[in-house]
């Protein structure tokens, strides 16, 4: 068996393999051994691993035994009995590897056993799917194994209340989407009491589709945000300006790019459309910022494709999978803008109070493992990045596939007709066909044009998801067409109906290239799993997006001089080689784009991970008061530095310092002058904190031991939460404009860092001055009470899910902070809200 798993390899990634079968034929060889076991015997065997464990044996040491009794129950409790090969791909999983396994090979069987072994711990294995319909199917199909061995299996879907969460969680083994582990990450860490968490230590995971989730989808952070008051009219004037304009003339785009821009005859226009001198000043940021926002709205982003207006509301189309994604909205305005351009009601802007991106969360993982059906294109970014090789697992059966030469037309019309002529004809065979498009309208047109010509098909794509399992269950089906976004290529099988093999098995129709090839793997992989036979054959034309921004301009000129029809394709190695090319090109264009967003969220990592780590010590510490103390001294210190700074000690602004203090930590009568007088500026710092812990000696016996640690509790949250949420928003105003830098011969990222660490350190000192104020200066009785800062709504990619709470009628309390939330509920300040004339 190894020798035949080398030849058909190579030596790319026989040296992998070789280790990994050497413990696969152990496996195989315990086979025998464990079949002899009664089931009661089988099932004990789990208790008996853990004790193992617990003794000291590592996972490593049991995974030998654990592997061939998973494979023992999957035979008795699913009928399922692993392959080889799959034992192979089960190795790398538990190694913290990619197993780059082929479609229908068995994935999700295979992560059974690395998810068995690592649940021994106790620690807590989560899955990690695509989408919720793939979480919960093999939650219930694999969680009769799990139970079956004595495990216990939970699912984490958005429904949960934090209880049901918290549950699902503390399961040996959790299913779940990347979206809700991610959510659930950042909503932990703005939790006012640590029993509100929900999740453990993050251990080990296996990341199902791991090219989709860890590259695709890693251009796009993890965003919780509230709603932010704007007016809306600027949006539907910058709209109404806008349908003044005319293409070329009064704006440029740029299609590789996507970037659009007025040229000199719009810059005019709009300066007397709004009434003003220099549309550039300074004063109308605003006003450009719109106008920007409704160009990209109306040239860039195209409905159909880049989105779905569906119940009044515009849904953003997920470029990689071709889902709808519900509740997430463009960041920065440009939903708003949408909005305007489809005559829809505006909803409210928002403003980020949390984010991560996929990478730096997913790197949290003590250790972290992946399957996909096709990652060795991207293997040097999960290397870099997360540190995983990819293992190309071979498959149980030869793959018989045909996979045909791209046929190449003319124009789009041309293509068309000859894919639908196609169809067709493999239709009227009765062979099955699933034909593969990259955006929603694509698919609406073909299927127009199937109706056309009689032939009968489901269309599987954005608008009718809900429907998924039930279509491509019956893609494999005789007689069968189905056409579908990118969503079918991942996580669903497709079987072949009777009668299908000896008309050559499923045919795989691509209508155009993916700038990605890892996505054109997959939709040729929905075809000959386990041996089927197949057929894959994509048609392109030199007017596919792909081709016009990468494609080379010489072939469009040959195929006029050979005065080709529209309907004439040209097969070449010279045009298959221009498409991947440029696809490699795109490819390299994302993995920059992905690099560098990692490189700015590196910068709010460092700083995320102290304030949580904060955060965290301030829900489960007992006594705050050493940490409140060194704030109150760090306050002290700067104030006394800032006004002893000369060096003749007569220059020293003691009666300005004697101000601040009383203001910020003392009382009038508690300071003078002549106190300071005299003393070094360390014995003043030395002198201010003994009068500060004298009076929080008393405070500390006016009450109760409880009531002192909840207010400490109560300020240190409410001043970290509301600083931490302003910052990571001027952050993030900081890194939209930051790349303005380049002009002026700096790097852009290296001046983020910078600046990202100087408003850093401006924000512990706002943090420790406030708690500073409120330590010794609050009213304790009105202050006992945690209140969250703000109300966040989830969102992608700096997306809003609109869920904001209704306002409450705003009832006067006493003694609310300036500074504090209004307690109406609008989110302002409370001097700028009911505040203001009080």
């Amino acid at each position: 068996m190894r020798q035949l798993l080398t030849k058909v390899f190579g030596d790319g990634n026989s040296k992998q393999l070789k280790k990994l079968e050497k413990i696969a034929d152990q496996i195989e060889e315990m086979e025998p051994e464990v079949q002899k076991l009664s089931n009661d015997e089988l099932q004990a065997k789990t208790e008996e691993f853990k004790q193992r464990y617990q003794n000291g044996e590592s996972l490593d040491d049991l995974l030998v035994e654990a592997y061939a009794v998973v494979r023992e129950a999957a035979v008795r409790v699913l009928g399922l009995r692993p392959y080889y090969v799959q034992l192979i791909g089960a190795i790398a999983l538990h190694n913290g590897d990619i197993a780059e396994m082929k479609t229908g090979e068995g994935k999700t069987l295979a992560s059974t056993m690395p998810a068995y072994l690592n649940a021994l711990t106790g620690k807590g294995v989560h899955i990690i799917t695509v989408n919720d319909y793939l979480a919960d199917r093999d939650s219930k199909e694999m969680g009769e194994l799990y139970e079956w061995l004595g495990l216990t299996v939970g699912l984490n879907t958005n429904e949960l209340s934090k209880d049901e969460k918290r549950e699902a969680y503390a399961k040996d083994i959790t299913y779940g989407t990347n979206n809700e582990y991610g959510f659930d990450y950042l909503r932990d860490n703005m939790v006012l009491y640590k029993e509100k968490m929900v999740q453990r230590p993050l251990h080990f995971a296996i990341v199902d589709e791991v090219d989709s989730i860890l590259i695709d989808e890693a251009r796009t952070p993890l965003i919780i945000s509230g709603s932010q008051k704007r007016s809306q009219t600027n949006y539907m004037q910058a709209d109404a300006f806008l349908q003044t304009l005319k293409g070329e003339e009064d704006y440029s785009y740029d299609e590789k790019t996507r970037n659009v821009q007025l040229t000199e005859s719009g810059i005019s226009k709009a300066e007397e459309y709004f009434n003003i001198e220099n549309l550039y000043n300074l004063d109308n940021v605003s006003l450009t910022h719109h106008i920007n926002q409704a160009l990209k709205a109306h040239v860039v982003m195209q409905r159909d494709t880049d989105y779905v207006v569906q119940d009044g509301e515009v849904v953003i189309v997920d470029q990689f999978t071709g889902r709808l994604m519900k509740g997430r909205r463009y960041s920065d305005g440009l939903h708003q803008a949408i909005e305007a351009k489809e005559g829809l009601q505006i909803q409210k802007e928002s403003m980020t109070l949390a984010t991560i991106t996929f990478q730096n969360f997913f790197r949290m993982y003590e250790k972290l493992a992946g399957m996909t059906g096709t990652a060795k294109t991207e293997e040097e970014e999960f290397r870099n990045i997360y540190n995983m090789s990819v293992v190309a697992i071979p498959t149980n059966k030869p793959i018989i596939r045909q996979d045909y030469a791209d046929l190449i037309y003319k124009s789009v019309e041309g293509k068309y007709k000859a894919l639908v002529r196609d169809i067709k004809e493999r239709y009227d065979k009765g062979q099955p066909v699933l034909v593969g498009t990259v955006a929603v309208e694509t698919s609406e047109l073909i299927s127009k044009a199937l109706k056309k010509a009689g032939v009968k098909h489901n269309v599987l794509n954005a608008k009718n998801h809900f429907k998924e399992a039930e279509i491509i269950q019956e893609a494999g089906e005789k007689g069968s067409v189905t056409i579908a976004t990118n969503m079918a290529g991942r996580g669903t099988d497709i079987k072949l109906g009777d009668g299908v093999v000896e008309l050559g098995g499923l045919a795989v129709i691509g209508t155009e290239r993916h700038e990605s090839r890892r996505i054109d793997n997959q939709l040729r992989g929905r075809s000959g799993r386990q041996g089927d036979p197949g057929e894959s054959q994509f048609y392109l034309s030199m007017e596919d997006e792909l081709m016009r921004r990468f494609g080379s301009d010489n072939m469009r000129s040959m195929m006029e001089r050979l005065g080709m029809d529209d309907d004439q394709p040209i097969e070449s190695k010279m045009v298959s080689r221009a498409v991947e090319s440029a696809q490699k090109r795109v490819e390299g264009n994302n993995f920059d784009a992905r690099k560098q967003l990692l490189a700015y969220d590196d910068v709010l990592r460092q700083q995320r991970d102290i304030i949580y780590e904060q955060r965290y010590q301030v829900l489960t510490s007992d006594n705050l008061r050493d940490i409140i103390e060194n704030m109150i001294r760090s306050t002290i210190d700067r104030n006394v530095h800032a006004y002893t700074q000369e060096e003749e000690e007569e220059k020293w602004d003691l009666d300005s310092l004697v101000d601040v203090l009383q203001a910020n930590v003392l009382e009038p009568d508690e300071l003078s002058v002549n106190d300071l007088k005299g003393k070094e500026p360390e014995e003043m710092t030395d002198y201010v904190m003994e009068i500060v812990k004298r009076k929080y000696d008393e405070r500390e016996q006016e009450l109760s031991e409880e009531q002192m640690r909840e207010f400490e509790r109560v300020i240190l949250l409410r001043t970290v939460d509301s600083k931490w949420m302003d910052h990571i928003d001027q952050m993030d105003q900081l890194r939209q404009g930051i790349h303005l830098r380049a002009y002026g011969q700096t790097n852009p990222l290296q001046e983020y860092q910078m600046e990202g660490f100087q408003m850093f350190e401006e924000m512990i000192a706002a943090i420790e001055e406030e708690v500073a104020k409120y330590a010794m200066k609050a009213q304790i009785r009105d202050n006992l009470q945690r209140v969250e800062v703000a109300s966040g709504t989830k969102a992608i990619a700096g997306g809003r899910q609109s869920q904001e709470k209704k306002r409450q009628p705003y009832v006067k309390k006493e003694n609310v902070g300036r500074n504090e939330p209004c307690p109406c509920g609008s989110g302002k300040k409370y001097k700028n809200c009911h505040g203001k004339n009080a």
